[in-house]
């Protein structure tokens, strides 16, 4: 076996290193999430023939197949040939010839082209659950050819209602699915029932107004999370035919400095998300001169302020006119770094009650 292995250049090419030298992870992407069942035959052939007979299902929603050997990277990315070009040029429209090979000192010519940008992960969404106001994995697909291939990084979850299963404060960019809610007075028949769930399970901005039997609504701080139209008896409550976005900025885990993301965009309609998540690379290169390095989007929008982070991403950018932008961003960031000199317990003394 040929020890004399370029890491980097294999994890570009979407396979991980193991911690067994000459041992890799290939991490197959699948865009929010959702995929034809017909590609586990795949994923079983690949495991067998070159891992272990074991996948897992990764953290971001990839097929990741371990115990893959050096020497059969190019056989297996010669196996995923159509299957990329199935789901990334057919579901998704992605130009897989966007990003030249050579910027990164490796010649390609199967595979995946970059690591760059990561797989975009989504919750089942309305395409099944009944808190979904959008449909996640649809969504993922319009976003995936604006970012991928690049060798720009940037984590992406999406969530299709204020639930927020699939983490959306957690990544660089998070989408959330809101709906404006529209209320017919006519049919409704005074129950409150509506303003009973938002008390207990959203941010109580409905009210029964025992005067008119009907409900008022304070508007500043409904979530949209449309779960008054859910428990309506009447449908008196029903989500509006346009989808919105709220778009989460800077989250993060990490052992140094994780924190949780910040508001940057609320109800931005699907044009308005979709054309600013254009102006990504553009962003991502301006920070870095050019220079793609493993970065994350986080510590880019750090580098660069919140302020220019917003002029580049809204430059150009229509903004619906429902859509709310963050003047300013503060983020809380926990820090472990520990300022304290603890000393270890001596091998001879144990801690008793009290200690």
């Amino acid at each position: 076996m040929n020890h004399d292995i370029n890491i980097k250049e294999c994890r570009i090419n979407c396979f991980r290193e193991s911690k067994v030298p000459g041992e890799f992870m290939l991490q197959m992407r699948v865009p929010g999430g959702m995929i034809d069942s017909k590609y586990l035959d795949l994923i079983q052939k690949i495991s067998k023939t070159y891992g272990d007979g074991n996948f897992h299902f990764g953290t971001r929603q990839t097929f990741d197949i371990c115990r893959i050997k050096y020497e059969d990277i190019d056989k297996v990315n010669k196996c995923i040939e159509d299957y990329i070009k199935e789901v990334e040029e057919g579901l998704c429209d992605v130009d897989m010839d966007l990003v030249a090979h050579e910027k990164v000192g490796r010649k390609v010519n199967t595979g995946y082209p970059t690591i760059g940008a990561r797989n975009i992960s989504a919750c089942i969404g309305n395409y099944h659950c009944i808190c979904g106001n959008i449909n996640t994995f649809e969504l993922a697909r319009k976003i995936e050819p604006i970012i991928f291939p690049s060798h720009y990084h940037i984590k992406i979850n999406i969530s299709g209602c204020p639930n927020d299963c699939n983490k959306a404060h957690l990544c660089d960019f998070g989408i959330i699915g809101v709906s404006k809610l529209v209320y017919h007075k006519e049919r409704c028949i005074g129950c409150g029932l509506c303003a009973k769930i938002c008390e207990s399970h959203a941010t109580r901005v409905l009210s029964l107004n025992k005067e008119t039997g009907k409900i008022d609504k304070d508007e500043c701080c409904c979530v949209g999370c449309s779960e008054c139209a859910r428990h309506c008896p009447t449908s008196a409550w029903t989500r509006s035919e346009q989808k919105f976005y709220r778009v989460i900025l800077g989250g993060r885990t990490g052992r140094q400095t994780p924190r949780t993301g910040k508001m940057f965009l609320n109800w931005a309609s699907e044009e308005t998300l979709l054309q600013v998540l254009g102006n990504w690379q553009k962003f991502s290169s301006w920070v870095m001169d050019y220079k793609p390095e493993y970065l994350h989007g986080g510590h880019l929008i750090d580098r660069a302020g919140y302020k220019k982070f917003k002029e580049i991403m809204l430059d150009g950018v229509h903004l619906n006119p429902e859509c709310i932008v963050a003047e300013d961003i503060y983020f809380n960031e926990i820090e472990y770094r520990s300022n304290f000199n603890v000393k270890p317990l001596s091998k001879h003394k144990k801690a008793g009650p009290g200690a």
